[in-house]
C-alpha cells in the first residue's frame, strides 16, 4: 500500500454531521478519530499526533476558541480548521486569533470542505520550511523559521506551521507585490478560483505580531487590486 494515511482529529458534537464528515474523509483515504468535546480532544493530543485538527466552535463545556488556544500551547504546528455556524467577521477573526489556520462557516458544501482539508493536508505533509535564514531580522523583529519562533517588540512568540510558511514565502520574495492567488496557492494549497477572507485576516495577525503600528503597516503592505508586499527596508514614521 502507499504511504500512511493522514490522521485527522475531528472535534464535533453534532453526531449526524460528524458521521458525514468521517465518511467523506475516509473516502478521501484519511484516517479519522472523532471526539465530541474539547476536553477529549486535548487528552488525545497529549499522546497522539495528527496531520490536521477539525474543530467545531459550539461545543459542550470548553468552546472551540479556547480549545484552539490550548492546542497552540501544546503544538504550534498542527494545522487547525475551525467549523462554526457563526458567520460574523468578528468570530472569524477570533478563530484566527486563537491560532486557527482557516475557518469554514456551516452550512458548507462538501466540495469546499474537501478543498480546504486537502490544501491543509498538503501543507502539513512537509513540516520543514525552506531555510531562508535562521535569524531573519526586520525592524525590532527577529524571526527564527527553523525553530518556529520570533522575537518581537512585544516579546517572544511561537509560530504555527502556516505562519512559518507564509513568512518564508514573503521573505523569499521581499519587495515583490504578491497576488492573493499566489498566496492562496503557495501557502494554503488552494486552487486559484478559491475566494476566502482568511488570507486578509491572517495578514492582520502578522501585522499584530510584527508592525510598530498595525493600523499603519510598514512591513506587510497592502497592494491595492493585487495582494500584499513584504519589505524589511521600510522606514518607520
Amino acid at each position: 500500500m502507499p504511504e500512511e494515511k493522514p490522521h485527522i482529529l475531528l472535534v464535533e458534537d453534532e453526531i449526524h454531521l460528524a458521521r458525514g464528515i468521517c465518511f467523506n474523509l475516509e473516502q478521501e483515504n484519511c484516517r479519522v478519530s472523532h471526539v465530541e468535546s474539547g476536553e477529549e480532544a486535548l487528552e488525545r493530543l497529549k499522546y497522539d499526533r495528527f496531520s490536521l485538527v477539525i474543530l467545531d466552535v459550539m461545543l459542550p463545556g470548553m468552546d472551540g476558541f479556547k480549545v484552539c488556544k490550548e492546542i497552540r500551547q501544546m503544538d504550534t504546528r498542527v494545522p487547525v480548521l475551525i467549523l462554526t455556524a457563526r458567520s460574523e467577521e468578528g468570530d472569524r477573526i477570533t478563530g484566527l486569533e486563537s491560532g486557527a489556520d482557516d475557518y469554514l462557516t456551516k452550512p458548507f458544501s462538501l466540495s469546499e470542505f474537501l478543498l480546504r482539508v486537502g490544501g491543509m493536508l498538503r501543507r502539513s505533509s512537509w513540516y520543514r520550511p525552506e531555510p531562508v535564514e535562521e535569524a531573519y531580522r526586520f525592524g525590532d523583529n527577529e524571526v527564527f523559521l527553523l525553530s518556529y519562533h520570533a522575537k518581537t517588540a512585544q516579546g517572544e512568540i511561537d509560530l504555527t506551521e502556516l505562519e512559518v510558511k507564509m513568512l518564508a514565502f514573503f521573505f523569499q520574495r521581499e519587495g515583490e507585490a504578491i497576488t492573493r492567488k499566489a498566496l492562496l496557492e503557495k501557502v494554503w494549497g488552494y486552487s486559484s478560483n478559491t475566494e476566502t477572507r482568511t488570507l486578509d485576516n491572517f495578514i492582520v495577525r502578522l501585522r499584530k505580531y510584527f508592525e510598530p503600528n498595525p493600523a499603519n503597516p510598514v512591513y506587510f503592505q497592502t497592494v491595492r487590486g493585487v495582494g500584499y508586499r513584504f519589505s524589511r527596508g521600510a522606514r518607520e514614521a
